[in-house]
């Protein structure tokens, strides 16, 4: 079970943030931001300790799981299925998109083979596989309760290994051909939102396979016949092997107390399931962009939370969320750093 978070100090983080040198507010997000990572980084202190903390982001990491999709088959993206593999071993040659923005902005990165079709071969890919591939949700469940329930093991474990380095702040990408069908068909299962509006384009299909997009998932719910309020079954029947592992990250850094990045659509989809599971998951989670995706922003919404930027970003593979940590960064150091009216003998301004 995951700990509410601690609001104790709320009113005095608060107030140390009003009494920096500016006007109330003008910070905007930068300040919002800030409060939630300090009270989430102060669980368990006392005022005193409170007072005299310098709080920080140690060791931040990515860790992008991938997994391919039965749904593939059905002609849903512009890429085959073996395109994930191959990517996989572009992310472990340092190749991709989210390889760059880590090194450029001091991420570890980990990528896991959460089961994709062609394993990789490459020693430096953490093997987590379930399986080859999920089935095709509109026939059958997408994976089995003994390889959901691994899944979420296999996650936990990962996020232990990078708490014991000292990581307080994670993200998690994704790698799937397919996965943005699963990842609409679980808002929809989760809301009962329209297809029609939560269904895009993914990796850029033309309006025919949307639609066809579209049709599946209809199928696949009538199929499976799911209820909101069993999230670990909508996980099971039309989740993906990356997504079981997304979840159970999620919940594992929630159970921990630390900070967690949600990237874009998929990984948000994922985290709808977390919270859904354990909603006190929700007040652990930092949502760092609006992706151009269909439906990303009706996410958003659902779960009544602003994120940080809107770059027009559709990537996936945890992009949108390594680029929130220089913000991350920048709103500790305005707590820490920025001084009080009293300190620079400045007069208050009080609008």
């Amino acid at each position: 079970m995951i700990k509410p978070l601690d609001i104790k100090h709320s009113l005095n983080v608060q107030q140390k943030l009003d009494m920096k040198t500016k006007p109330l507010g003008s910070l905007g997000k930068l300040e919002s931001l800030a409060k939630q990572l300090i009270l989430i980084f102060s669980q368990g202190m006392s005022e005193d300790e409170l007072r005299t903390a310098d709080f920080s982001v140690t060791h931040p990491c990515i860790c992008i799981f991938a997994g391919d999709h039965g749904i593939a088959s059905e002609g849903v993206s512009i890429a085959p299925s073996e395109v994930t593999g191959q990517m996989v071993a572009n992310f472990a040659q340092g190749g991709a998109a989210i390889c760059v923005l880590a090194q450029q902005l001091g991420w570890r990165l980990n990528v896991v083979d959460c089961g994709v079709l062609t394993p990789p071969h490459n020693n430096t890919v953490i093997d987590c596989r379930l399986g080859a591939s999920t089935h095709s949700f509109h026939h059958q469940a997408a994976m089995t309760s003994e390889q959901l329930e691994i899944g979420l093991a296999n996650a936990a474990a990962l996020v232990d290994k990078e708490l014991q380095r000292g990581c307080n702040l994670f993200a998690f990408g994704e790698m799937g051909i397919g996965n943005t069908t699963s990842a609409a068909a679980i808002f929809i299962a989760l809301s009962g939102v329209a297809p029609e509006l939560a269904v895009g384009k993914g990796t850029g299909v033309a309006d025919d396979v949307v639609k066809k997009k579209q049709l599946l998932i209809e199928q696949a719910l009538q199929l499976h016949q799911l209820s909101p309020e069993q999230p670990l079954d909508i996980l099971q029947c039309l989740g993906g092997f990356e997504i079981v592992h997304l979840v159970g990250a999620m919940l594992a850094v929630a159970s921990a107390q630390k900070v967690i990045v949600v990237d874009g659509f998929i990984a948000t989809a994922a985290a709808m399931l977390a919270v859904a599971i354990e909603p006190n998951s929700k007040a652990y989670m930092v949502f760092a962009h609006c992706s151009s995706e269909q439906g990303h922003q009706k996410m958003l919404d659902y779960l009544a939370v602003e994120p940080l930027l809107n770059l027009g970003m559709r990537l996936g593979e945890g992009s949108g969320a390594a680029l929130a940590l220089p913000i991350i960064q920048s709103a500790l150091a305005i707590y820490n750093d920025m001084a009080s009216f009293e300190e620079a003998n400045v007069t208050q301004v009080v609008k």
